[in-house]
């Protein structure tokens, strides 16, 4: 399903500078073993519950509310921010065909438009909500602890247009994917009868593609969710080797790191492909606050971890390439390419003398090419890249490349020795929110930023 191709790493090619040498990762050997022993005691007692995502039972439970979501609403609104949206948009983008919602509902085969609502920007709440008709429109709800503000103030907007639209039935529009036994969200399955599915205890939401916050939409508009699942248990037994050279999440990891201590902590995720465009998003969010942090294991401060970027071939061969190939050494670039593009083939020009290499050629074949001259024009530069490739394009690669970079994560939280499954710096900004928007037990936050305003020099310019 997936080739990963570290060529263009390795100092015999890029030279000394950037470049890692057999035995810097041969170096790891020991230390990935121990890693994994790690691993191991930890999904043991309990604490890595997302490994067991791709071999759930459960799943036609999912599919059968998807189905039944799917022949009631032409509409799915999917309310959550971070690891409750970025997983199923980046599924979605990749496998729902070009411009999903903009399609006839024939062309759907009946399957509901898909809209996630990310941001509590008013202009883009109340301007998708304009476009659609409430009694025709369902919302999945999305939060672990139910307390989650923007999501929850979504919510609270949703409920009221669809109650004045349909009254008393306005529970029939929703669907709740929270904690299985605890929070606000379950406290209103339980007191008022909406629909639910549950997130698994120990699943964080960066890793929660693979639960019902990923699947449920992803099912009701289509995609098969059985296919994406056993992609990933494909790739579990390589994945859960502790083999540094047979296992990619591993052996990629290793070399991030490396990288990273050699002066490159900007790593750059470039599909090139439409279609994974997505991905690099949810893999921004998943690498940065995995390992961002700033004290480690031992509860020492480092400040460490690696900037993801997000860039998409060939688009930003035109705006960021300039800088990754003659700017700072610092960055590491990952492509994403794929087979099983659509075969469209470039017209002959025969009275453009020019172009006449063009013609007959097609746009996958051109999109290859500059992937793979922009490979090696970096590392002909002395600048380090990799390329996944998958092999055949469908659900399962998808569902494999995700669950690869779940472990890669993982692991690499072992190697920057921090934890990779927490976001106290998230968290703190959870808690001035809450004391700005006078949430009851939070006034104390708001008061240290008002004692902290006082006696800093505001410095603003009006521009009339």
């Amino acid at each position: 399903m997936l080739t990963f191709d570290y060529t263009h790493m390795m100092s015999d090619v890029i030279g000394d500078r950037c470049g890692i040498t057999e035995a810097e990762l041969e170096r790891f050997c020991g230390p990935v073993a121990k890693i994994d022993e790690q691993l191991r005691a930890a999904y043991d007692k309990g604490e890595l519950p997302f490994y067991d995502l791709p071999f759930q039972k459960g799943v036609k439970a999912i599919v059968e509310l998807a189905d039944d979501l799917a022949g009631r609403f032409d509409n799915l609104l999917v309310l959550g921010i971070g690891g409750s949206a970025l997983g199923t948009t980046a599924v979605a983008t990749a496998l729902l065909p070009t411009h999903w919602n903009l399609l006839s509902t024939e062309s759907r085969a009946g399957r509901p438009r898909l809209f996630v609502l990310d941001n509590v920007d008013p202009a883009g709440i109340e301007g998708t909500l304009s476009l659609l008709e409430p009694e025709r429109t369902c919302f999945c709800v999305i939060s672990k602890s139910g307390t989650t503000v923007e999501t929850m103030s979504q919510f609270l907007f949703a409920r009221e247009w669809i109650k004045n639209a349909v009254g008393d039935k306005y529970k029939d529009h929703f669907v709740m994917i929270t904690d299985p036994e605890t929070g606000v969200l379950r406290q209103l399955v339980d007191d008022e009868g909406y629909r639910s599915c549950s997130v698994p205890p120990g699943v964080g939401g960066r890793f929660s593609v693979f639960t019902a916050v990923g699947l449920l939409p992803l099912a009701a508009t289509g995609v098969d969710i059985e296919k994406l699942l056993a992609g990933a248990a494909t790739i579990s037994p390589q994945l859960r080797s502790p083999d540094l050279f047979a296992n990619p999440a591993y052996l990629n990891g290793v070399l991030q790191y490396v990288a990273f201590g050699k002066g490159m902590p900007i790593s750059v995720m470039m599909p090139y492909s439409d279609q994974l465009r997505d991905v690099a998003d949810w893999y921004s969010q998943l690498w940065a606050e995995s390992l961002g942090k700033k004290m480690d294991l031992n509860g020492k401060s480092v400040h460490t971890g690696p900037t993801p970027v997000k860039a998409l071939g060939a688009t930003d061969q035109h705006s960021q390439l300039q800088l990754y190939m003659e700017g700072p050494f610092d960055k590491v670039v990952t492509f994403l390419a794929t087979d099983g593009m659509a075969d469209t083939v470039i017209p002959a020009a025969p009275d453009i003398p020019e172009l006449d290499y063009l013609g007959g050629q097609s746009f996958a074949s051109l999109l290859a090419s500059e992937q793979r001259a922009t490979a090696v024009a970096l590392a002909r530069a002395g600048r380090p890249n990799c390329t996944i490739h998958l092999n055949e394009f469908g659900p399962e690669a998808v569902g494999a490349l995700l669950f690869l970079f779940e472990v890669q994560t993982v692991f690499a939280g072992a190697l920057f020795g921090v934890d990779p499954l927490d976001q106290p710096g998230v968290e703190a900004g959870k808690n001035l929110t809450y004391g700005f928007m006078g949430r009851p037990g939070f006034a104390s936050f708001r008061e240290e930023v008002e004692d902290w305003e006082k006696l800093i020099k505001t410095r603003a310019l009006v521009v009339d």
